[in-house]
């Protein structure tokens, strides 16, 4: 079952986040390496951009997205001053089909996005002698998590995890993971009600679509469930939330030991909650026959009052609502529970993001270049310019702490800027710096807590006040410590072994009977839900449990030191 994090997911997260098309941010930079090798992949003696030697890395993202303009002044001065320009393919379609294609006919680019299947299929090379090697700012940035980055099987580096590596302060203010969202407007119509459980939410969600069956000239929609290809936690993922366990992908984890949880009472509850909304008219008729695309469309319409997902899934769709001076119609994220006894555990301290990343393929035309091209990118300048930009023109510097204008903010927000100013599409799966920089600036611009104030629209700070918060963090518990082996989504299950069979029909079941549950006449759905059981019931669920639980104890052993 599909718990990608920060955070999608994939040999993730985004996740949530996080794999996925993500929120990310721009670059441009300086060109001298800290440890006296030199700039970039290719440039020659001296670092003079005039006499580097260009080279192109064609690039496979798992996740769909839009090509940067052609005069992108980030990737402009990556080429200008690194030597490389990227040739983008973008995921059009199912994952798993593209994924079958490639591997088929041993079709891969240079770099390419994590994922468990292409690692099987012996499609990346090892990383870690050419890290070793040419690469000493990315050993010294995943010295602590070296170990943990390593697979299970044959001990080897294949991907760079994307998040989970922090330095200096954490500051927080964005919340990347999952949640049941909630239209701001309709928080602000009823006065800002504190909204803690699954029944409180839907009965808040009911009374607004009663009184505004149109918005924007549009039917209201209740509630979405995004139900499509590897993102589909929208559906699967929920019930663990609800019983206070954090995002461990299909399985809940009790006392250091996993089971499955499609097929316990606690998640038949949340599914009979949703039968029980769609009989009302609350759910979205369109619901499980739209794909990513058409479920963005939506959210970006302003018509949804609330869906359950994770934040970086949606930003695109909520960053569309801020061009569109829509704030209302952005959301709050809820991290419901099923009663007052239980003590949310949404929010988690963010793990190395392991399976997703950038891996190098075996296909590779000089893997020295493009390791040591990565090697320059996770350096401080470059950093500073693909999450805050171009100093003066992206953002100022007032004291030595970055903020931005508010021009500068509403540049920040708006998509169609970003395809021509900032890096998106490689900073999302780039390695990166996360926390605070050795000035003590945050490395998420949005995270700076001086700026996050700063650029908080009137509108947002009146319901933060309402609440007494300082951020829709806030809303949240904090984390615990995370355990060791967290989160067993990462797990890689093997292809072609019993415990990936296993999990691949669990999928499959939850896809074909959970929406025919939802969407059962009233009366059938304990009738569909007993079809649904004993289907599972049909499953090696022992293979894939075991191979969670043997990870698990892998990790514990193996982490701890």
């Amino acid at each position: 079952m599909g718990g990608k994090t920060t955070t999608a997911l994939l040999r993730f997260g985004l996740t949530a986040l996080l794999a996925l098309t993500v929120v990310l941010s721009g670059c441009s930079g300086g060109a001298q390496s800290d440890n006296g090798g030199n700039a970039g992949a290719t440039a020659t003696a001296g670092g003079d951009p005039n006499k580097v030697e260009p080279f192109e890395i064609s690039v496979f993202i798992g996740a769909a997205g839009q090509q940067p303009t052609p005069d992108n002044k980030i990737y402009k001065k990556i080429k200008d001053e690194l030597g490389a320009s990227f040739n983008f393919e973008f995921l059009a379609g199912d994952l798993n089909q593209k994924l079958g294609v490639m591997i088929a006919g041993s079709d891969y680019p240079d770099l390419m996005t994590g994922s468990t299947k292409l690692t099987a299929a012996g499609a990346y090379i090892p990383l870690e002698d050419l890290i070793e090697e040419h690469a000493p700012n990315l050993k010294k940035h995943y010295e602590k998590y070296w170990n943990m980055m390593k697979d299970p099987n044959d001990g080897h580096i294949y991907i760079l995890p994307n998040y989970g590596v922090f330095n200096g302060k954490l500051n927080s203010t964005y919340y990347a993971g999952p949640a049941f969202w909630i239209q701001k407007a309709v928080l602000e119509e009823f006065g800002y009600p504190k909204v803690n459980t699954l029944d409180e939410y839907f009965d808040l969600i009911a009374k607004y679509k009663e009184k505004y069956p149109t918005i924007d000239g549009s039917p209201t929609i209740g509630f979405e469930i995004l139900n499509y290809d590897w993102r589909n936690w929208g559906l699967f993922n929920a019930p663990q939330h609800l019983i206070g366990h954090p995002n461990d992908g299909g399985v809940v984890v009790k006392d250091g030991v996993a089971e499955i949880f499609a097929d316990k009472d606690y998640a038949k509850r949340y599914y009979q909650k949703l039968n029980e909304m769609n009989q009302k008219g609350l759910i979205d008729k369109e619901t499980f026959v739209q794909n990513y695309d058409q479920y963005l469309a939506k959210l970006s319409s302003g018509t949804v009052l609330g869906m359950f997902d994770q934040h970086w899934n949606f930003q695109n769709a909520e960053n569309a609502l801020l061009t569109q001076k829509k704030l209302e119609r952005t959301y709050v994220g809820l991290p419901l529970v099923y009663d007052t006894s239980i003590k949310d555990h949404y929010r988690d301290r963010a793990p190395l993001n392991l399976n997703n990343g950038f891996g190098i393929s075996v296909n590779a035309k000089d893997p020295v270049k493009i390791i040591k091209l990565l090697d320059t990118l996770i350096q401080e300048d470059w950093q500073k310019l693909f999450t805050w930009g171009v100093e003066g023109e992206d953002y100022i510097v007032k004291d030595g702490r970055f903020m931005k204008t508010q021009e500068q903010r509403d540049k920040f927000n708006d998509n169609t800027w970003k395809l021509a100013n900032k890096a998106d599409t490689l900073y999302g799966y780039l390695p990166k710096i996360e926390g605070s920089f050795s000035d003590g600036n945050s490395t998420d611009a949005s995270a700076q807590p001086e700026e996050y104030q700063a650029g908080l629209d009137p509108y947002d700070k009146k319901i933060l006040d309402a609440y007494g918060y300082t951020s829709y963090v806030d809303f949240f518990s904090e984390p615990p410590e995370n355990e060791v082996y967290y989160p067993a989504w990462t797990i890689d299950l093997v292809e072609g072994s019993e415990a990936k069979i296993a999990n691949t029909r669990l999928n499959e079941l939850s896809t074909k009977y959970l929406p025919q549950a939802i969407l059962a006449k009233p009366g059938e759905f304990d009738k569909v839900w007993s079809e649904y059981t004993a289907e599972i019931g049909k499953v090696n669920v022992k293979a894939y449990e075991d191979k969670i639980n043997e990870q698990i104890r892998w990790r514990i052993e193996n982490w701890s030191k």
